[in-house]
């Protein structure tokens, strides 16, 4: 354990591998993110290691080589915990704790840990709940090694197999009724956006700790819990907001995140519902991210999943404040890194037109801008669905 700050943390190695579909600058960004993610589950990194490889070994995901490496290093320092980037298999799970003698973790299981941490409703325990246990059916029989018989023989047909069975049809029923749950207040959450009535909906979407926590707090004047810590928002907040004197509903959910879990995808699609029912997007994205645009492809994909991709949306370049560019002088080659955010609107921004904004939500900066655009669109869609009420609300040019 490493003392920090009065609070015990858990000593954690992170270990990746650099492929050809994964190069060793994407490799060390995955590396940095997993970082970030053991920070918030209270972990505390001591050292990464890396391996250059066509792919993961099938038994022990990295080589022999690099595994003994790893074990010194564990064994030398008390190095209570080990993370994979990416996700194992049961069976690599099972063999590379018996090699390194400590708790074994992939990414999935640590993002879960997180999700188990943050769930602050019944209805988001119950999700995290439900992607725990779809997470640990297959692995059931690493849980049981100690019941397990080497020989065969008399009295060597102990009860491991009966203990893992048993096991199963316990998990499986929970997962029974942890569906049964979610699907009882989907149906009451269901009723009652019904209840909200014909107000216009818009959603925030975007990765995970880009601000949306930040900007709901601004735009809407209430105490969003935010934190600069990812998935720091799980339950899905709602609240009214007034521009001009037009009202319409505003939800904050849930962050993604690449190689987001497939069993959370799936337990939060009915929490997405607020995305997929929205009448506009604000895709929130942070500029001053160095892969942002790898952010964007990632929101994408689970929008696509969700069916919400083709929905209206304004992309909120967030965290301008934040931004630096490289400097560069005569003999520098121009790349992405020396782009200054005009650069950057000249490129494909320039496309997406006025559906793309620059902000601080922190900072407030560009917020007036930020305001009439969403109103200028809110209103759009609320005359289309009132018409008769079109004398009530003013033009853009207009508010204040």
């Amino acid at each position: 354990m490493i003392e920090k700050k009065d609070i015990a943390l858990e000593t954690v190695v992170l270990i990746g591998i650099i492929t050809k579909d994964q190069d060793e600058m994407r490799s060390k960004e995955y590396l940095d993110e997993l970082e970030f993610l053991t920070y918030t589950a209270g972990g505390e990194v001591v050292k990464r290691f890396t391996q250059k490889m066509d792919m993961p070994n099938p038994k022990t995901f990295i080589g022999s080589g690099k595994m003994q490496e790893v074990q010194e290093f564990v064994k030398e320092n008390e190095v209570g915990t080990v993370i994979f980037d990416d996700e194992l298999s049961p069976a690599q799970e099972r063999n590379i704790s018996k090699i390194l003698n400590c708790k074994i973790l992939d990414r999935t299981n640590l993002i879960l840990d997180i999700f188990a941490q943050r769930a602050q409703t019944s209805y988001a325990r119950t999700q995290v709940e439900l992607a725990q246990c779809e997470y640990l059916l297959p692995r059931l029989k690493g849980m049981w090694t100690h019941l397990e018989r080497q020989k065969g023989g008399i009295g060597m047909r102990g009860p491991g197999e009966t203990e893992i069975e048993t096991d199963r049809r316990i998990v499986r029923d929970k997962i029974a009724l942890l569906k049964a749950k979610i699907k009882t207040i989907d149906k009451q959450m269901a009723v009652q956006r019904g209840n909200r009535g014909k107000l216009v909906r818009v959603a925030l979407v975007g990765y995970t700790n880009v601000g949306k926590s930040t900007l709901m707090n601004v735009i809407s004047k209430s105490e969003v819990f935010a934190e600069n810590k990812l998935f720091a928002t799980l339950d899905t907040t709602v609240r009214k907001v007034v521009i001009g004197n037009l009202p319409f509903l505003v939800s904050d959910t849930v962050g993604f995140i690449r190689k987001l879990p497939t069993q959370l995808v799936e337990s939060f699609k009915s929490t997405l519902d607020e995305v997929r029912e929205a009448d506009l997007l604000l895709h929130v994205v942070d500029i001053s991210h160095s892969n942002f645009e790898e952010h964007i492809e990632s929101v994408n994909q689970i929008l696509d999943e969700i069916e919400a991709k083709d929905k209206p949306t304004i992309m909120v370049f967030n965290k301008i404040d934040s931004y630096k560019s490289e400097p560069i002088d005569d003999d520098t080659e121009i790349t992405k890194a020396n782009y200054t955010i005009e650069d950057w609107k000249r490129t494909w921004m320039s496309k997406v037109g006025e559906t793309a904004l620059f902000i601080s939500a922190l900072n407030k900066d560009n917020l007036d801008e930020f305001r009439k655009r969403v109103y200028k669109e809110v209103r759009e869609i609320h005359v289309t669905r009132f018409p008769y009420n079109n004398f009530l609300y003013p033009d853009v040019e207009d508010i204040t």
